[in-house]
């Protein structure tokens, strides 16, 4: 086996003056809207406060120009202190796959040496056996080929020769492209196969045909002393601490040299690297990749619900370190050092972020905070665009729409659709639909408060849309679910409602019974995707009882859900064993920790009672409680926004609710007498909500929080009964019932909340 050279390589340490300085610049020189740093500055000093990592560089580039360069904290604690510098060399760790072996493979593909789409045996004839031979090279690059993640440890004690033996010998953990298993072992594979087709060990190779013409002096495997004397300290092993040798333990049995991990280097290497990508898309010098075989390596690969370039991360689980509003050109790697590289060709830009998290103890955590600083930096390239008509998420009528009707061409449709049912520029679908020479709208059915949203009522007739004279069938009157004579002359059924992200919001059950209708008639089922204003990162609350399906309760999941309505789509089908024909048309440019404030699309109230975000916030805590006798504000300027009733006493009851110390959220005493709905025309006491900080406020916190308080109170006023209408929670009730605190409720449903996170994964559509 020839994975690594027999004698260590010696890196090429020229003076910095031979090599061309990378040249800075400020945010605002290179069209970014700065500053910058403070932002950075303030995430950083947090996860140094909070001990995520020892020290940390950050380096920022776009248009060819550092923009952010800055060293923090230290890369040696114990047993003594070293200052973190710029150019600290730090362990890529598993950075390598891509910069080193990836890069190494694609050149070789190039050269017409390797065929992406051939058996691994084909380079490497001993691999084979238990399945093995079906694997092929593109398998490997993307993660899906069953290997197992990394084999057992001991299997690396008498070093690479017989480490690959044992490989070759591995049965599968599932087929090859059944399952997306990020593995270690795959990259072993991928650092031999580099070794044996091109005749030179992965780190020669590396050296003469990626590093040196790119400029990248200070980067290879087993750093020599100068390099090592600035290198970051990662743990201690058998006594002695870890200072320029690999921290990949199968890596340091295989003697500093692996396809999976080994590779050294400092950040004015990797932004070398990251400018040498990003003049790959055009011919020319300054890159050691082909334009076309940089889109091959880049371009998106479905690997089984993940998205990975070859190589290379794209969209996937492993994606937390990426910059949430980075364009869906950008890729990127992370390392188990504490490492991270995303190169974004969409904006023109790379943000790295190196640190020693696993020093001293292994304990750090820099993931969620290297995709908060490439957040920083992608919304300082993207804040100018987004004031600006066409930027910001495009619905799903958006994409539909510029697809000229595609997946509607020729069909005759019926539309499942309310007031919110427009595109971003405000235009209606089914005007949209209905304008379109290639589409057939036969019918509108419509939800709950019918479809001009005015309605809140509970018997809704059928009508006219005035403009197209469509006919207009109410799915909130004789029946909630189409019937066979209503879809008559219907071939497709396209759904395009704006939900609020709350279980106990009936559009999801108008969605939910429409598919089983479409089903049942063998009709085609089309959703147009809306994001959900709530985000798609927060779920909270409990879990349904088993056997206590309604309208307003109508699938297991918890109160707050973090779906779209496409995603949930998914579920429905998939969790009721529906037979139906379901697209999804998704959104474009949507990341799921977006409220709606941060997609650059207006509000729209969702029904009569539901009037701006605060109170879509603020809804799943409070009205859950609006089923029991108390006023949620409807019948006032700002429902859902306070509460009360003629019993109550407002400050006594804010006081109350703010002891609980909710996050985000503050309780003021107030007076209201609703116009209309539960207390009209009868003096309130009450509160009122104010959101203090959005990013922090959990809004079932604040339901049980106020339960607790009215229980606590008012505990002869307080009625309960009807409390479960909406709560669906045995459990929940009779811990409200018996006095107990906000934290005591709330820690009951963790595990059905973890249980449902891992319920919902097969079906999100967005990162």
């Amino acid at each position: 086996m020839i994975l690594r050279s027999l004698l260590v390589l010696p890196f090429l340490l020229l003076p910095t003056a031979v090599w061309a300085e990378i040249p800075t610049a400020t945010p605002e020189e290179v069209g970014m809207v700065g500053p910058i740093a403070p932002a950075i500055d303030k995430e950083i000093e947090q996860a140094l406060a909070e001990k995520k990592m020892p020290g940390c560089v950050v380096t920022v580039v776009r248009h060819g120009k550092i923009v952010y360069e800055k060293a923090h904290g230290n890369r040696r604690i114990v047993p003594d202190v070293e200052p973190m510098t710029v150019d600290t060399v730090f362990d890529m760790a598993s950075l390598t796959k891509p910069i080193s072996t990836a890069t190494s493979i694609m050149q070789l593909v190039e050269q017409g040496k390797i065929d992406l789409d051939q058996p691994v045996s084909k380079y490497l004839p001993e691999f084979k056996g238990n399945g093995k031979e079906e694997i092929t090279v593109r398998q490997l690059m993307i993660h899906v080929s069953g290997l197992t993640p990394d084999n057992h440890v001991n299997d690396y004690l008498e070093g690479w020769d017989t480490a690959y033996e044992k490989i070759c010998d591995l049965k599968l953990l599932s087929p090859p492209g059944d399952k997306f298993r990020y593995s270690d072992v795959g990259f072993l594979l991928l650092g031999e196969m580099v070794a044996r087709v091109s005749g030179k060990p992965l780190d020669q190779y590396a050296k003469e045909n990626v590093f040196l013409p790119l400029g990248m002096t200070e980067s290879g495997y087993n750093p020599p002393e100068a390099l090592q004397q600035r290198a970051v300290t990662t743990q201690e092993e058998d006594g002695v601490w870890l200072k320029g040798t690999v921290h990949d333990p199968r890596a340091r049995l295989c003697g500093g040299v692996a396809g999976h991990a080994g590779l050294f280097s400092t950040s004015h290497d990797l932004v070398r690297y990251g400018l040498g990508m990003l003049a790959a898309q055009h011919e020319g010098e300054g890159h050691v990749l082909q334009p076309e075989t940089l889109k091959k390596m880049t371009t998106s690969y479905d690997a089984v619900g993940n998205l990975r370039g070859l190589g290379w991360d794209k969209k996937s689980g492993y994606s937390s370190n990426r910059g949430a509003s980075m364009t869906d050109a950008a890729y990127g790697h992370g390392g188990f050092t504490g490492t991270a590289m995303w190169i974004d060709p969409g904006l023109d830009l790379v943000v790295i972020f190196l640190s020693n998290r696993v020093h001293p103890d292994g304990k750090g955590s820099v993931n969620q905070l290297a995709g908060r600083i490439g957040t920083i930096a992608a919304d300082a390239c993207l804040a100018a665009e987004k004031s600006t008509d066409n930027a910001g998420t495009k619905l799903g009528i958006d994409v539909l729409a510029n697809s000229k009707f595609a997946a509607l061409k020729g069909k005759k449709v019926g539309l499942i659709a309310n007031h919110t049912s427009r595109d971003k520029a405000g235009q209606g679908t089914h005007l949209l639909l209905h304008e379109s020479p290639d589409v057939d709208l036969v019918t509108i059915f419509s939800p709950e408060h019918g479809f001009a949203g005015l309605l809140d009522q509970s018997h809704i007739g059928d009508s006219v849309e005035p403009k197209t004279g469509v006919p207009v069938k109410s799915l909130y009157g004789k029946t909630r679910k189409p019937t066979k004579e209503q879809l008559a002359g219907i071939d497709t059924l396209v759904f395009d409602i704006q939900d609020i992200g709350c279980r106990f919001y009936t559009y999801i059950a108008t969605m939910g019974l429409a598919m089983e209708a479409a089903a049942e008639q063998d009709i085609e089922f089309i959703v147009l995707d809306r994001p959900n204003p709530l985000g798609g990162v927060v779920i909270d609350g409990p879990m349904l009882d088993d056997d206590s399906r309604t309208f307003v309760r109508f699938h297991e999941i918890p109160v707050r859900h973090g779906m779209t309505i496409g995603e949930l789509a998914k579920m429905l089908k998939a969790e009721r064993g529906l037979e139906t024909k379901l697209t999804i048309i998704p959104m474009e440019d949507w990341q799921r920790d977006d409220l709606l404030y941060e997609t650059g699309l207006p509000w729209r109230n969702t029904s009569p009672n539901m009037r701006n975000l605060a109170q879509a916030l603020i809804y799943p805590g409070v009205g859950l409680l609006e089923t029991t006798n108390v006023s949620v504000g409807r019948g006032t300027d700002t429902p859902f926004e306070i509460l009360g009733a003629p019993w109550i006493n407002g400050p006594q009851l804010a006081n109350a609710i703010n002891a609980y110390e909710i996050p985000g959220v503050k309780a003021i005493g107030i007076e209201f007498t609703p116009t209309s709905s539960k207390y009209e025309g009868e003096l309130c006491g009450g509160v009122n909500f104010i959101i203090t900080d959005w990013s922090k406020f959990e809004t079932l916190d604040l339901g049980w929080a106020v339960a607790a308080s009215l229980k606590k109170l008012y505990p002869n006023d307080w009625e309960t009964k009807r409390l479960p209408t909406l709560l669906g929670s045995q459990q929940v009730l009779d811990m409200i019932n018996d006095g107990k605190t906000p934290a005591e409720i709330k820690a009951t449903y963790q595990k059905d909340l973890a249980d449902f996170a891992n319920r919902r994964e097969p079906f999100l559509l967005y990162e």
